[in-house]
């Protein structure tokens, strides 16, 4: 594409993402750079020199092209509080990640930086100013779709009009430009928040021109950031999760099991167990039939010599005899870590649904939340003994359960469901949370896009 003309002295360039070029006679200054490709047009507004680039954030398609500016020589500077992605991009995208690692989301990275290193020359402050050949340029971090991206806001007219140069905070339209790099946390908003207050700030601004860097320059940015903070304020209304949390949920989450006579073991009906503590969700069910055998619906967060002591008293007082099997309801390791355990100690067998087998099995190949590996325990792979299609039944120890794909949470996840004394029993894994009978609270955990939730139908089809 050729360039767009903006201004005497403004230019805008498209590939990968929107590069901004303020000339000054045969030099410039480009805001972001793209694949590199404006480099080999310059020649056609009269650039011959390029002394800096501004990045306004660290994503990939902002810098990709990097290496090509060894032939031209710039300065390059980018926000302070994204230095380390640019510089050092390789401690961001961990090959095995682990649940603590920074600007993660339990081990899937939230950050996208590039391929190779990149020195700055430079660096800002979030409330920072530059001036380059007369011009003042303020620069102020608007972090939101990345951790600390900056706008660069230049007085145009010379009077109380903006040039705001403002990444990707907001698309024309009053559109987002993603979800997934706004997601900083587990469905907790904490991107979107930034995000919204990021577009108030530039609003108060007043720019005559919001030069995004993706699709239109924004040419009428006042109520288009008006109208995109009370979007936002309605997203983060349906992403957060949908009851008390950290606060009264624990009183909600099962106000209905009863203790047993082996210790924290608790009986939900006849023949269904189990866990209950303080501030204890090990994510682990037993349904044991008449004969001793027993099915486990998920094995999580154990200590294993705590499981160990308790499943040897349920043999000694509650008449199990053998684990035949684990049902394994999604991919998460806090439901599966402990199922090679049942599998080795106890004899069990593993099971699960097709959808979810491949992330458990090899959970290195995919680039989710939560993976098995990731919680340390020296983990990287369950194997199945058994896989489980999709409306599959099957015949239990005189039970019939039924496996059915089940998103919401993750869009790799079953429900267990079938009669178990006299009543329709389902196990929904982390699809259903807080106090059905509580109007308020709709029961949502989290919608996290590194889950691979699926926004359309994901809890809907769950419900």
């Amino acid at each position: 594409m050729p360039f767009q003309t903006l201004l005497p002295d403004l230019f805008l360039w498209s590939d990968t993402c929107n590069v901004y070029v303020l000339r000054d006679g045969d030099a410039a200054l480009l805001i972001d750079l793209g694949d590199g490709g404006v480099l080999d047009h310059l020649a056609d507004i009269g650039v011959r020199r390029v002394e800096w680039v501004l990045f306004t954030h660290h994503h990939r398609e902002q810098c990709q092209g990097a290496p090509r500016l060894a032939e031209w020589k710039p300065r390059v500077a980018a926000p302070e509080a994204e230095r380390a992605f640019f510089e050092r991009p390789a401690d961001f995208r961990r090959m095995s990640p682990a649940l603590d690692d920074p600007f993660s989301v339990y081990g899937a990275s939230f950050v996208r930086p590039p391929v190779r290193p990149l020195p700055l020359d430079r660096t800002f402050r979030k409330m920072d100013d530059f001036v380059w050949r007369g011009r003042e340029i303020w620069c102020v971090e608007t972090a939101g779709n990345s951790p600390g991206s900056m706008s660069y806001l230049l007085r145009h007219g010379g009077g109380d009009g903006w040039l705001a140069f403002s990444g990707d905070v907001m698309l024309d339209g009053g559109r987002l430009h993603t979800w997934f790099d706004s997601e900083w946390d587990y469905g907790f908003g904490r991107g979107i928040y930034a995000l919204h207050n990021s577009a108030a700030l530039l609003e108060s601004f007043r720019p005559s021109l919001l030069l995004a860097s993706h699709g239109p320059v924004v040419r009428d940015p006042v109520p288009q950031l008006r109208q995109y903070r009370t979007k936002l304020h309605t997203l983060g209304k349906r992403l957060l999760r949908g009851y008390e949390v950290s606060t009264f949920a624990g009183a909600d989450q099962d106000p209905v099991s009863k203790p047993t006579s082996v210790p924290h073991v608790w009986q939900v009906s006849p023949h269904l167990f189990k866990f209950k503590g303080p501030d204890y969700w090990p994510n682990f069910h037993m349904l044991l039939a008449d004969s001793g055998h027993a099915l486990v619906v998920d094995c999580g967060l154990f200590d294993r010599a705590f499981l160990d002591v308790a499943l040897q008293r349920m043999r000694e007082r509650l008449g199990l005899k053998q684990i035949d099997a684990v049902v394994v309801t999604h991919y998460h390791g806090d439901h599966c870590r402990e199922a090679p355990h049942l599998r080795e100690k106890w004899g069990a067998q593993v099971w699960t649904l097709d959808r979810v087998a491949e992330r458990c099995r090899s959970p290195l190949r995919f680039d989710y939340a939560a993976p098995i590996n990731a919680y340390g325990q020296g983990i990287d792979s369950v194997p199945f003994d058994r896989v489980l299609r999709d409306g599959e039944t099957f015949r239990w120890e005189g039970y019939a359960l039924t496996a059915d794909w089940m998103p919401g949470q993750t869009e790799f996840a079953c429900c267990l469901h079938g009669a178990v004394d006299g009543r329709r029993v389902a196990f929904t894994g982390d699809n259903i949370f807080g106090s059905p009978s509580d109007p308020a609270q709709t029961g949502l955990e989290a919608v996290v896009a590194r889950n691979s939730a699926i926004l359309e139908e994901g809890y809907l089809y769950a419900a």
